[in-house]
C-alpha cells in the first residue's frame, strides 16, 4: 500500500507532532491536524449547519470553540482530499471516533504510551519560538543560545498552558475524554502501542517498523 491511512494517538507531550512529521516525510502522506485543517478551511461555508456563525473563521476570531460538527466536517474534507495521511489530534472523544469511522478506513493506529510524571516534565519544560513556533526544551532539547530560537532567532517563551496546573488539567481531560478512544481501538487489526519514553529516534524506529509491518 503506497498511501496508508495512519492515526496517531497519545497524551499531550507524547511526541505526536514530532513523529507525525517524520511519518509524513518518510511515507509520502499528508500530516493532518485539526489546527492545520481549521486554518486551511477557515472560510468554509457552514451556513447549512445551523451554527451560530457561518464560517470557522468567525468562531476563531471571536475566541469561541469551534463546534464538533464543524471540526468533523473540516477533518473529513482534509482526509477526503489526501491520498494518504497521518491524522494527529483527532479524534479527541468517542463521538469524534464514531464520526471518523464513517469518514474513512484506518490501516495503522499508533498509540504513544508515556507516563504522567514524564509528560509533566516534558510539557512544563517546553519552550516555543514566539515567531516560528519551533519547539525546544530546557533539559532535553536546548537551543544553541539560551532563550533564542535556532531556526529563526526569535524569542523562546513558555506557553500559558505549559505551567504545571494547566498541564495537570490537560492530562486529566485527556484521561477522561481521549483515553477511552485508545481503548476503543485496541481490538483494531492495525493497532500498535509504542513506548513513547524512548529517545525520539527509538520511538521512530518502532513506528517505522510498525507501519512497514501493517501496510
Amino acid at each position: 500500500m503506497s498511501s496508508p491511512h495512519i492515526l496517531i494517538l497519545g497524551p499531550p507531550g507524547a511526541g505526536k507532532g514530532t513523529q507525525s512529521s517524520r511519518i509524513a516525510e518518510s511515507f509520502g502522506v499528508e500530516h493532518v491536524t485539526t489546527g492545520d485543517a481549521l486554518r486551511a478551511n477557515k472560510d468554509m461555508d457552514i451556513s447549512d449547519m445551523d451554527t451560530e456563525y457561518d464560517t470557522p473563521r468567525a468562531y476563531m476570531e471571536a475566541g469561541d470553540l469551534v463546534p464538533d460538527a464543524v471540526v468533523n466536517a473540516i477533518v473529513e474534507e482534509a482526509l477526503t482530499s489526501a491520498d494518504g495521511f497521518v491524522l494527529d489530534g483527532y479524534p479527541r472523544n468517542m463521538d469524534q471516533a464514531d464520526e471518523l469511522e464513517d469518514m474513512t478506513d484506518l490501516d495503522v493506529i499508533l498509540s504513544l504510551s508515556v507516563g504522567r510524571e514524564e509528560l509533566v516534565d516534558r510539557l512544563t519544560g517546553r519552550r516555543v519560538c514566539d515567531d516560528c513556533g519551533a519547539n525546544f526544551h530546557v533539559e532535553f532539547d536546548q537551543p544553541e543560545e539560551a532563550g533564542v530560537c535556532d531556526e529563526c532567532g526569535g524569542e523562546l517563551i513558555q506557553r500559558d498552558d505549559d505551567n504545571e496546573e494547566s498541564v495537570t488539567n490537560r492530562l486529566d481531560v485527556f484521561d477522561e475524554n481521549t483515553a477511552p478512544v485508545i481503548d476503543h481501538y485496541r481490538d483494531h487489526a492495525g493497532f500498535v502501542e509504542i513506548d513513547g519514553e524512548q529517545s525520539p529516534d527509538g520511538v521512530w524506529a518502532d513506528i517505522e517498523a510498525a507501519i512497514d509491518e501493517q501496510v
